[in-house]
């Protein structure tokens, strides 16, 4: 017998061209434009009901039928920000020709491909935080990296060993990371599988194409002039993020203007441990306050996110630290300076973001109208900078292009209060294009000439209820009662029967009519070319808007650490190439900021040098606040080096280079790792790494063993430093006591205890560093302060 012929499912013309673009696309989620939705289909359908709550039905798809959800067009702002946050690739596919004038199906295509890190829409975005997307390449010897803001034009490169692009990517926390998809193991082995990822394919990693791409969207020969021509690795990591934008259909991209090396050599050595360990960004605590939400009092979105760059990146040039401070310093003396500043960096807003959204020609017209806003506030930030005697001040002022000529033409051509959507009208100024004021006159004078004509045909007719309306069905019509239709003109035409009367049109009426809505048609086609060309007019002036965001977002930095200083009594620290470290009366700037009201945090005094104190082994009972000192002297450090004001009574630093921090027990069971495990890793890290500027911070090493075998490995660690060549300067918190006979075999290593007071049997916190080593740890007392039951306390 022959075997039955497998039948042919038939589909539906739509259907087969859907199925057609679905295919070029498939690890995304397609919105297919059909009329006025958008619609999803099969898995796309199922998985877009759950994730936006919209109600999943099905439609005929030719001899079947296939899941169906959809959304009207103009919610896409709603939707796609939510699919796009729950990780979805999203394809938007839309109508490429009139409907009207089609024929047959009409014409579709993907016209933007939106990924977590690939969006401009301000939904999808976070304000003070970059929407970085990071490309990664694995080079023959080096890793090299880029970070591009599409949303702000912003691009950076760098490249070095896997452990510095690892703290990279975990300083500037990209929404997505592009690697050479035969990678993919190796990329999750050193960067972990946290990050929203996508890999490319092979060919795309290419010195050759990578050169080619750039050097076309910076309209240039060679890449010498953004110094990045020795970074093979990061330049071909550079090429595959624009690569990727034309991959995803961006392609107004003239806002990335240049690409900005991260040079390693500036900025201090942070590893991933250390950045979570001081909780700079992050806390494993929900809830709980870390240093960004303490010193970012910034007053526009753009300095918000320069801010996290540089408590990302502290600096390490001695020069740069200074003009900070010398701007701090001036802002916190000069009242009027800073009180222009607070008020006017707060109407210039995101002039970044503005300014990128006009390259892409996504600014709305309302938009047009703060872009006008903000470059009007540069003026009198400009005025009052430049008064100053300071120089570093001075110098930004002088930078500051207030780029009048654009601002007077955005000011002359658009209204007063325009609408955010164009197609709304009243977008451009009166008195800008004579022929649309003249089709304005005509649509504006309309209920004058109706009142005239009704009034003339109630005369000539004498039908005293006649009046005049509109429809959608048959325009402009005159409608008659039916006591009066025997009066109506032989020359009206009747176009309508109603129960109780008729509707009429005449000539003189459909010649109004059409010259009303041709003016309406004609004033939105010329009110679009107007607008369009301000735009582009706009477009010229992108450079320098840029800079003067830039240069807006620094004063906005330093205005947040002014005003932070002021309220929290900081000091200017002295920042010098020395190498001791000396604070007096340090405080937590944090844990300051949590304490009750009037309750007073108790300050520390910490001296190291390479010569006489280079370890400072602190000893002393649980909760007194040994791993709150050792925090605290690194946060001072950072806050001093990003160019902030600190929280102590003085402060001397001689520059750091590196920061290591071991503090508490951070298991990582979901890896494998023990406790102990991680706390060798992290450990590892640090002594592989010294050098003499590196500043240490060791918070209870080895508790994660046996006693005998932890207070063996934090001796030898604690010899380890004290006898490496580097003389790095150690903070060492333990709970091992026998750790103070140290200070007789090592001259540089000098015993501290944070001091408790016994009340008979009980214990009070003092929390004030004093020298000599601690006896006992109080571990009792604090199992019974903590409320462990008494019976276990008083067999303890």
């Amino acid at each position: 017998m022959l075997a039955k012929k497998k039948k042919e499912i038939k589909l539906t013309p739509l259907m087969g061209q859907y199925n057609g673009i679905k295919a070029k696309h498939p690890g995304a989620l397609l919105l297919f434009r059909v009329g006025d939705f958008y619609e999803t289909f099969g898995e796309d359908a199922i998985k877009a009901s759950k994730i936006l709550g919209i109600v999943l039905t099905a439609r005929n798809n030719g001899d079947s039928k296939i899941e169906l959800a959809g959304f009207p067009y103009h919610s896409l702002d709603t939707y796609l920000p939510k699919l796009v946050r729950a990780g979805e690739r999203v394809a938007i596919c839309d109508q490429l020709e009139d409907p009207k004038l089609a024929k047959g199906i009409v014409k579709r295509g993907v016209t933007e491909l939106v990924t977590p890190g690939v969006s401009y829409n301000e939904l999808t975005l976070e304000t003070k935080k970059n929407n970085f997307l990071a490309a990664v390449y694995y080079g023959k010897s080096n890793v090299g990296v880029s970070f591009l803001d599409i949303s702000t034009g912003e691009f950076l490169v760098a490249e070095g060993t896997t452990n510095y692009i690892d703290k990279l990517l975990q300083s500037l926390s990209p929404t997505e990371v592009i690697y050479q998809k035969n990678k993919r193991r190796k990329f999750e082995e050193d960067f972990g599988s946290s990050f929203y990822s996508f890999g490319l394919d092979d060919w795309a990693f290419t010195s050759d194409y990578a050169n080619e791409l750039l050097n076309k969207q910076f309209d240039t020969k060679s890449l010498k002039g953004f110094g990045i021509s020795d970074l093979a690795e990061g330049i071909i990591a550079s090429g595959v993020a624009l690569h990727y934008l034309n991959e995803t259909q961006h392609h107004q991209t003239q806002h990335i203007l240049g690409v900005r090396r991260i040079e390693q050599e500036k900025y201090v050595w942070m590893d991933r441990f250390t950045s979570r360990n001081l909780e700079l960004f992050y806390s494993q605590n929900e809830g709980a306050i870390t240093l960004i939400d303490v010193l970012d009092e910034t007053k526009s979105a753009m300095g918000g996110r320069m801010l996290r760059r540089w408590l990302a990146l502290p600096l390490k040039d001695e020069k740069q630290i200074s003009k900070r401070h010398q701007i701090v310093e001036e802002l916190v003396a000069s009242n009027e300076i800073s009180q222009t500043l607070s008020n006017e960096i707060s109407n210039i807003g995101d002039l970044e973001r503005l300014i990128s959204k006009v390259a892409t020609l996504r600014i709305n017209p309302r938009e047009c109208g703060k872009l006008k806003e903000a470059l009007t506030a540069l003026k009198p930030i400009k005025e009052v900078c430049e008064k100053s005697a300071v120089k570093p001040l001075k110098d930004i002022a002088i930078r500051i292009d207030i780029c009048d000529k654009i601002r007077t033409k955005i000011e002359n051509e658009i209204s007063e209060n325009p609408p955010m959507l164009l197609h709304k009208g009243n977008v451009i100024k009166q008195g800008v294009n004579a022929e649309l004021d003249e089709l304005r006159l005509i649509q504006n004078s309309g209920k004058e000439f109706l009142d005239k004509m009704l009034d003339r045909e109630i005369a000539k007719t004498g039908i005293s209820s006649l009046k005049i309306s509109f429809n959608n069905v048959f325009g402009y019509y005159l409608e008659v009662r039916n006591r009066f239709k025997d009066q109506v003109p032989e020359d009206w035409i009747r176009k309508q029967t109603l129960v109780g009367a008729e509707r009429y049109i005449t000539e003189e009426l459909k010649e109004y009519e059409s010259k009303i809505l041709s003016a309406e048609d004609k004033i939105a086609a010329i009110e679009n070319k107007l607008y369009n060309e301000l735009v582009q007019s706009i477009s010229a002036h992108i450079k320098p808007i840029q800079l003067d965001a830039y240069l807006v977002s620094q004063l906005d930095c330093l205005l947040s650490f002014s005003a932070i200083a002021k309220r929290n009594n900081y000091v200017k620290p002295t920042v010098n190439n020395s190498s001791s470290l000396v604070i007096k009366q340090g405080r937590h700037p944090v844990i300051e900021r949590q304490l009750a009201m009037g309750e007073p945090y108790i300050p520390n005094d910490v001296f190291l040098d390479r010569e006489k104190q280079q370890i400072m082994m602190i000893t002393g009972p649980n909760m007194s606040g040994k791993s709150a000192l050792l925090r605290q002297t690194a946060l001072i450090v950072l806050m001093a080096q990003i160019g902030s004001f600190v929280p102590a009574q003085s402060a001397e630093i001689g520059l750091v280079d590196k920061i290591f921090t071991r503090v508490g027990a951070s298991d990582n069971i979901s890896m494998g790792e023990s406790t102990f495990m991680v706390e060798m890793n992290e450990t590892a890290s640090i002594l592989n790494n010294l050098s003499e500027n590196s500043l240490i911070l060791l918070d209870e090493i080895g508790r994660g063993t046996s006693t005998y075998d932890g207070v063996s490995i934090a001796w030898a660690i604690a010899e380890y430093l004290h006898q490496h060549p580097s003389k790095a300067k150690t903070l060492f918190a333990t709970h091992y006591h026998e750790l103070n006979e140290m200070t007789q075999q090592f001259s540089r290593i000098k015993n501290y205890n944070v001091s408790v007071k016994e009340s008979g049997k009980n214990i009070i916190f003092i929390r004030t560093l004093k020298e000599g080593g601690s006896e006992h740890s109080f571990g009792i007392h604090v199992a019974k302060m903590a409320g462990i039951p008494s019976e276990i306390v008083t067999n303890a």
